[in-house]
C-alpha cells in the first residue's frame, strides 16, 4: 500500500474509507516565505500549520510536545497538535506554530507543503478514511480554515462528528502565479491514484472546483487500467463523491487566463475555463464522457453543493502581487456545478449560502452550511450499502451465488433531467423482481407510446434503480435487426462467449444462472415479431420500449401504453431544462402552464423548450409566440446536452413514418394519406364516421346529371374525384376496410389513438405529432391534402343528423381547417373548386354558431373575389345569403334586412315565386325583418310563403315546417299569441314523430314552443317542455352555444314567471357571464340576457343590482337602435319600473314618457302595448 493508506485493524466488516477530495477554489491564499527568528523574537502575527514526518511508531503525543517545546517560542501555549498512522510503522503529525523547527537540529522532517498524503486524525476504531485535496492556487489546510480563525474543520470538528473517521489530507502542486511546473488535469490524476491505491474498501470522495475534475479523471484511468489489480481494486470501491462547486461546464474568472498566460500552467487554466460561446472547453466536454463511461460501468452516489453567492474575480497588483479584489460573478454556476447527467436517486443538488471560495471554509460545528455538509457524510457512512462488498465478493463465487451487479452494458448514463414517472417506475420494478418465490417464471414488462414521450429514460431509470438486483443489465437496440444483432453478439462476449448469431447469444443468456435484466429497445416495426429477440425459458427479466401499441401482446398483463406527462411534472421538468432556479417556480407558474399545455405535455418537447429557453433564445413567457411563428424550426431544435436518440421533436415522429414510407403496401401508403388528412383538421377527437358520410355525399353527386353548372356553390364530380383514395369513392357499396386498415396502422404507431363509445371509432392525435404531420408536407403537398380534407368536409355536410350529434366533436376540426390565409388556398385549385369548398364550411360556421369565426371568413372571401359585401350579384347570390345570415347572427339586424331586400329583388325578377331559392330568402328576409322589429313586415311575407310552401310541399318537408315555425315566432312578437301556439303544437307533433330528441330543429320548435306557452300563461307547461330543451342541449352543445345559452335564459325567464326566481337569478348569472367573454357589449343576445337577470333581480329584491345593470343596456340601445327598436322599448319600460321601486319615480316618469311619445307615433290608438304604457304613465304621474 502507498503512503497514507495503510491498513486499518482487522474487523469483521469491512473497513470503509471516505476519501474526501476538497479542492478549493480560492484564489486569496499566497504562500510566503517565513524568516527564521529567534524564541525571543516577537510572536507573528498568525499561526502556520506545520507537518512533521517519519515519527517513530512508538511515539506519544506528549513525548512530541515535549520535543516541540525545545524549538517553539515559550510564549505558544496551544498547537493543534494532530499525531496520525502513516504507515504501519510511523506517524505524521500537523502542529499550528509561529516558527519551524530548526531542519537540520530537529529530530524529524518538517515542512510547510503538505504535499502528497498527510494523515490528520486516526484511532484504532476507524473505519473510514476522510482525505481532502486543495486545488487550484491553495494549501492544503489553509483551504479548510475559516477566515480569521485557528480552526480547520477537516482536523478540528469532522474527527469529533464522525469519531469512526480516519482524517487525511491531500496536496499537490496547483500554483497560479510562477508557476515552475507544466501540469494538466490527467497527470495530477495520476499522481492521485498513485496515491489512492488501495485495497479492497469502500470510497467516497468529496471534491470541490478542479478537485472534482482530478477525482473524474482518476476514476476514469482506474477504469481504463482495470487489467491491473489495484486499480481495479481502486475503481471497484469507489463508492460515492461529495462535489463543491466542481466546474462540470467550465469556470468564469477571464482575469485567471491573463495571469497564466504564456506561464507552464497556462493550458491546465484554459481547460477549466468556459470557451467564448458559454461553452465546455473540448477538454471538459470529453471528460465528462470519460466519466459517463464510468457510470454506465459502476452506479456512484453523487452530491452537488453548489454557490449561491457571487465571488470577486483575482487580478494581478502593480506589484506584481494577486490580489482578489475584481469584479464579482459567479464562478462556477450551478448549472455547471450540477451538470453530472444522473438521475434524482443517484445524484443531489443542495445549495451553500457561500461564494466559490468559501465553499469549504466553516468557521464552527454550528456553522449552517458545515451543518449540510455533515448531515450528507454522515448520511453516507451510516447507510453505505453492502454494494463494494458484493463486487468483490461475486467475483471469488461466479457460480450460482449472486453478489450485486457484474455486468452491465447499457448505452448511456441517465438524464438528470429526468422528472416525475414514479409510480410507473415503481409498478416495473415490481414486475421484474426477481425474488426466489418468482423465479419460476420470466418477469416481462412492455412500455408503448409516442416517440419522445421517454420510454427509453424510463428503462434507464429502471436499470440504474435495480442494478444491484440483477448479476447482469443488458441493453439491445432492436430498431433495426442488424443492430439487435451486434448488440446481442456483444452481451455473449461479456459473459465470456464467442458467438455469430442471435440464437447462440440468446442461448448464452438463457444458460445465466444468475439474475439478469435485459430491456429491448425501439422495437417499433409493426411487421416485425419481436419474440425471436426473447431468450428462452423462465430465467431473468425483460424490458421492452415500442411505439407499437400491438407489442403490449408481448406481456399482456404488464404493459403500460405511455401518456404525456402529469401538469405538475410536466412544469417541473420545463423549468428545469430552462435552468430557472428552483426557489423562482412559483413565480414563474402560471407562464410555464402556457408552455405545458401548449406542448401537450410532450416530454422531449418541454426538454427542448426549456434548452432553447435557457440558451437565452427567449423567455419564457415568450416561448408560446415565437413557437406559433417558428414550430417548426423549434420542434427540430437540438441541444447539445441532454439529448434524446432522435436529437428532435419532429425527428423522433419521422422516424415511424419512415416504417410506412418503407412498406410497398396499399395498407401503409393510405395510413400516409389518412395521416396528411389528419393533419389539415385538428389534434382532437374526429369521428371517422365523417369518411362515410363523406362517401355517401360523393355517391349522390356521382348519381346526379353530370351536366356543368356555373352556380359558384356547386359541387361536381370533381370534388368526388379529390377524395382520399382508402374511401373508394367509385364504388357501388361503402366499404370501411381500407379506412380501418390505414387507422390501424397509424395507431400500431402510435401516431394516432383510437377511442370509441357505443361503437363509434374516433381517433386524436398528439398536438406535436399533429403539427409534425402538416409540417413535413412541402407546400404543394399541403395544397393537395387542403383540397382533399375539404372535399371531405364538404361531402359529408349533406348527412345533417351526423353534424348535429357530433356537433362538439366536428367543430374543432372545422376551425382548424379554416386556419389558413384565404388568399393561399385560391393557389391550391380552380376556383370551381376551392369557393364550393369555403362556402360549405360558412355554412356549417353559421349553423354551429360560430359568429365571428364565419364573419371573419366571408370578409376574408369578398376581399379575395373583390366583391362588394352589401352589393349583391346575380352569380355571387349564394355567397351574400351566407353574408345575410350571418349578419343576422351576429346582431346587425338592419345591415341585414337591406341585403336581403336587394336579394329578393333580383330573385323576383330571375325565379318563379314558388322557386324554392326565392321563397328560402323571403324567408330569411322576414326573420330578419323580426330581429330588426319590423314585425308587421315580417308576418305578411312569412304568411306568404307558408301558403306557398304549404301548397307545393308535404306537411312533414322541413322547408315547410321552418316556415310555420318562423311565422310562429313572428306571431308571438306581434302579440298573436294563441295563433302561435297553435302552428307551434302542429311543428312540434310533427318534428317529435319524425326527428330524434335530440335533433336541432326539434329542439328549436319545443324551445318556441315554451316561449308560447309562457307568453300564453301556460308557464308550468313552459317550464317542463324548456327543463327538457336545456337538458338535452347540455349534454350535446358547448356550454358557450348560443342555441343552449337561448334555451337557459328561456327557462330562467319562465322560472321568473313561475316564482322560481332563485333559481332565474342563478341560470341568467351563468348566461351572462358567459356572454359576457364571448360577445361584445352591443351584441343583441348580450343585451336581452342582461335585460332577463336584471327583471330576475328586480323580483328577488336586488333593486340596485337591477338598476345598474339596466342603465347600462339601455345606454348601449340608445346608441345602436332606432328609438322605435321593440327592444329598445322594452329595455326603457323595464328600467323606469326598476326606477319606481328604487324610489326614482321622477326618473321612471321622463323615461316612460319618452316611450309613449314613441309608442303614440308607432302604434294607433288601442293597440296593447300603446295602452299599457300610457295607463303605466298616468299611475305613475299621479304618485309624483
Amino acid at each position: 500500500m502507498k503512503v497514507g493508506l495503510i491498513e486499518a485493524p482487522s474487523s469483521p466488516m469491512i473497513p470503509i474509507i471516505v476519501a474526501i477530495a476538497l479542492v478549493v477554489g480560492s484564489m486569496l491564499w499566497r504562500r510566503t516565505k517565513t524568516s527564521k527568528t529567534n524564541k525571543t523574537n516577537p510572536p507573528l502575527q498568525k499561526l502556520k500549520c506545520r507537518r512533521i514526518q517519519g515519527i517513530p511508531f512508538q511515539t506519544t503525543k506528549e513525548s512530541l510536545i515535549d520535543e516541540l517545546r525545545k524549538w517553539l517560542p515559550a510564549h505558544q501555549s496551544h498547537y493543534h497538535l494532530t499525531l496520525a498512522r502513516s504507515s504501519s510503522s510511523a506517524f505524521t503529525a500537523t502542529v499550528n506554530s509561529f516558527e519551524i523547527p530548526d531542519p537540520e537540529s530537529f529530530l524529524y522532517t518538517v515542512d510547510e507543503t503538505f504535499i502528497g498524503i498527510t494523515p490528520l486524525f486516526d484511532s484504532d476504531e476507524a473505519s473510514i478514511d476522510i482525505i481532502a485535496v486543495p486545488g487550484l492556487g491553495n494549501h492544503s489546510i489553509g483551504s479548510f480554515k475559516a477566515k480569521d480563525k485557528d480552526h480547520v474543520w477537516i482536523r478540528d470538528f469532522l474527527p469529533k462528528d464522525i469519531p469512526s473517521a480516519r482524517i487525511l489530507v491531500y496536496g499537490y502542486d496547483t500554483s497560479i502565479k510562477n508557476a515552475n511546473a507544466k501540469h494538466s488535469i490527467p497527470d495530477l490524476a495520476k499522481s492521485f491514484l498513485m496515491e489512492l491505491q488501495t485495497s479492497q474498501r469502500p470510497i467516497i470522495f468529496v471534491a470541490h472546483s478542479l478537485g472534482g475534475l482530478l477525482v473524474k479523471e482518476a476514476l476514469y484511468l482506474a477504469l481504463r487500467g482495470r487489467a491491473q489489480p489495484h486499480n481495479n481494486d481502486f475503481f471497484r470501491s469507489s463508492y460515492a463523491l461529495i462535489f463543491f462547486g466542481v466546474p462540470n461546464l467550465g469556470l468564469k474568472n477571464e482575469s485567471l487566463r491573463e495571469i497564466v498566460n504564456g506561464q507552464l500552467n497556462q493550458q491546465l487554466i484554459h481547460d477549466l475555463h468556459l470557451d467564448n460561446e458559454s461553452e465546455p472547453t473540448p477538454f471538459l466536454r470529453e471528460l465528462g464522457q470519460k466519466f459517463m463511461q464510468c457510470c454506465q460501468e459502476q452506479a456512484f452516489q453523487i452530491i452537488s453543493f453548489y454557490e449561491q453567492r457571487m465571488t470577486k474575480m483575482v487580478r494581478v497588483m502593480e506589484n506584481g502581487q494577486i490580489s482578489k479584489d475584481g469584479l464579482f460573478c459567479y464562478m462556477v454556476t450551478r448549472d455547471s456545478a450540477c451538470r453530472i447527467d444522473l438521475g434524482d436517486n443517484f445524484h443531489k443538488e443542495e445549495p451553500l449560502d457561500r461564494d466559490h471560495s468559501d465553499l469549504v471554509k466553516f468557521s464552527s460545528q454550528s456553522d449552517e452550511s458545515y451543518v449540510k455538509v455533515l448531515f450528507r457524510l454522515k448520511d453516507l457512512v451510516e447507510n453505505t450499502p453492502s454494494a463494494v462488498e458484493n463486487r468483490f465478493a461475486s467475483t471469488k463465487n461466479i457460480g450460482i451465488t449472486y453478489h450485486g451487479n457484474m455486468q452491465w452494458k447499457i448505452p448511456r448514463a441517465t438524464n438528470n433531467l429526468f422528472t416525475g414517472r414514479t409510480e410507473l417506475i415503481s409498478r416495473i420494478q415490481k414486475a421484474l423482481h426477481c425474488g426466489p418465490a418468482a423465479s419460476d417464471e420470466q418477469k416481462r414488462f412492455v412500455i408503448t407510446g409516442l416517440g419522445g414521450q421517454g420510454k427509453s429514460e424510463i428503462c434507464l431509470q429502471v436499470a440504474s434503480q435495480m442494478r444491484e438486483e440483477f448479476w447482469g443489465v443488458f441493453w439491445v437496440n432492436v430498431s433495426k435487426a442488424s443492430t439487435a444483432e451486434s448488440d446481442f453478439i456483444t452481451i455473449a462476449k461479456l459473459l465470456g462467449r464467442s458467438v455469430e448469431s442471435v440464437s447462440d447469444a440468446l442461448y448464452v443468456l438463457a444458460s445465466i444462472k444468475q439474475p439478469w435484466l435485459l430491456i429491448l429497445d425501439n422495437a417499433d416495426d409493426p411487421n416485425f415479431d419481436y419474440q425471436i429477440y426473447f431468450p428462452s425459458g423462465t430465467h431473468g427479466a425483460i424490458l421492452m420500449t415500442s411505439r407499437v401499441s400491438e407489442c403490449k401482446e408481448y406481456s399482456p398483463e404488464q404493459f403500460e401504453a405511455l401518456e404525456g406527462l402529469g401538469n405538475e411534472d410536466s412544469k417541473e421538468l420545463l423549468l428545469k431544462a430552462a435552468h430557472i432556479p428552483k426557489e423562482s417556480w412559483r413565480s414563474y407558474n402560471d407562464q410555464a402552464e402556457i408552455v405545458v399545455q401548449l406542448l401537450g405535455s410532450h416530454t422531449l418537447a418541454l426538454t427542448q423548450a426549456g434548452a432553447y429557453i435557457a440558451k437565452g433564445r427567449c423567455q419564457l413567457h415568450q416561448y408560446p409566440q415565437v413557437y406559433q411563428r417558428q414550430r417548426k424550426r423549434l420542434m427540430q431544435f437540438r441541444p447539445k446536452q441532454a439529448q434524446s436518440r432522435y436529437h428532435d421533436v419532429y425527428a423522433t415522429f419521422e422516424a415511424s413514418a419512415e416504417v410506412l414510407e418503407q412498406s410497398k403496401s396499399e395498407a401503409a401508403k393510405d395510413a400516409l394519406d389518412l395521416l396528411a388528412i389528419l393533419s389539415m383538421l385538428d389534434s382532437a377527437v374526429l369521428p371517422l364516421k365523417i369518411f362515410q358520410s363523406a362517401w355517401d355525399g360523393g355517391r349522390k353527386v356521382l348519381r346526379t346529371s353530370r351536366k356543368e353548372t356555373n352556380e359558384i356553390d356547386a359541387i361536381s364530380r370533381n370534388h368526388v374525384l379529390r377524395l382520399p383514395g382508402f374511401l373508394g369513392a367509385e364504388g357501388d357499396e361503402w366499404d370501411p376496410f381500407r379506412l380501418i386498415e390505414a387507422s390501424s396502422q397509424l395507431i400500431s404507431l402510435s401516431l394516432v389513438m383510437r377511442h370509441g363509445v357505443d361503437g363509434l371509432v374516433e381517433l386524436s392525435m398528439h398536438p406535436l405529432a399533429h403539427a409534425w404531420a402538416k409540417d413535413r408536407q412541402d407546400p404543394e403537398q399541403q395544397g393537395v391534402t387542403w383540397i382533399a380534407a375539404g372535399c371531405v368536409l364538404t361531402l359529408s355536410g349533406p348527412n345533417p343528423i351526423m353534424w348535429q350529434t357530433q356537433e362538439r366533436r366536428l367543430l374543432p376540426h372545422i376551425q382548424s381547417y379554416l386556419d389558413i390565409k384565404i388568399g393561399r388556398v385560391f393557389l391550391f385549385g380552380h376556383e370551381s373548386i376551392v369557393i364550393p369548398i369555403l362556402l360549405r364550411c360558412g355554412w356549417i360556421l353559421l349553423n354551429m354558431r360560430q359568429d365571428t369565426r364565419l364573419s371573419h371568413l366571408l370578409e376574408d372571401m369578398f376581399s379575395k373575389l373583390s366583391k362588394h359585401p352589401e352589393e349583391p350579384s346575380k352569380e355571387f347570390l349564394p355567397l351574400y345569403d351566407l353574408q345575410a345570415g350571418s349578419l343576422l347572427n351576429i346582431g346587425k339586424n338592419k345591415i341585414a334586412v337591406a341585403l336581403l331586400q336587394k336579394i329578393v329583388k333580383i330573385q323576383e325578377i330571375t325565379l318563379a315565386e314558388d322557386h324554392p331559392d326565392r321563397l328560402a330568402s323571403q324567408h330569411a328576409l322576414a326573420r330578419a325583418c323580426q330581429a330588426n322589429g319590423q314585425v308587421k313586415e315580417a308576418v305578411v311575407l312569412l304568411q306568404q310563403v307558408v301558403k306557398i310552401r304549404e301548397t307545393t310541399l308535404a306537411e312533414d318537408h322541413p322547408d315547410r315546417l321552418n316556415s310555420q315555425y318562423e311565422l310562429s315566432i313572428a306571431y308571438r312578437a306581434n302579440r298573436q299569441v294563441k295563433e302561435a301556439v297553435i302552428l307551434l303544437q302542429q311543428v312540434v307533433k310533427i318534428r317529435e314523430t319524425t326527428l330524434a330528441e335530440d335533433n336541432p330543429d326539434r329542439l328549436n320548435s319545443q324551445h318556441e314552443l315554451a316561449i308560447a306557452y309562457r307568453a300564453n300563461g301556460q308557464v308550468k307547461e313552459a317550464v317542463v317542455l324548456l327543463e327538457q330543451v336545456v337538458k338535452i342541449r347540455e349534454a350535446i352543445q358547448a356550454e358557450d352555444h348560443p342555441h343552449r345559452l337561448a334555451s337557459q335564459q328561456a327557462l330562467a325567464r319562465a322560472y321568473r314567471v313561475n316564482g322560481q326566481v332563485k333559481e332565474a337569478v342563478a341560470l341568467l348569472q351563468q348566461v351572462v357571464k358567459i356572454r359576457e367573454t364571448t360577445l361584445a357589449e352591443d351584441n343583441p343576445d348580450r343585451l336581452n340576457s342582461q335585460d332577463a337577470l336584471a327583471m330576475a333581480y328586480q323580483a328577488n329584491g336586488q333593486i340596485k343590482e337591477a338598476v345598474a345593470l339596466l342603465e347600462q343596456v339601455v345606454k348601449i340601445r340608445e346608441t345602436i337602435q332606432a328609438e322605435d327598436h321593440p327592444s329598445r322599448l322594452t329595455s326603457q319600460q323595464v328600467l323606469a319600473r326598476a326606477y319606481k321601486a328604487n324610489g326614482q319615480v321622477k326618473e321612471a316618469v321622463a323615461l316612460l314618457e319618452q316611450v309613449v311619445r314613441i309608442m303614440r307615433s308607432k302604434f294607433p290608438k288601442g293597440h296593447p302595448s300603446r295602452v299599457i304604457s300610457e295607463d303605466w304613465l298616468s299611475d305613475l304621474s299621479q304618485q309624483t
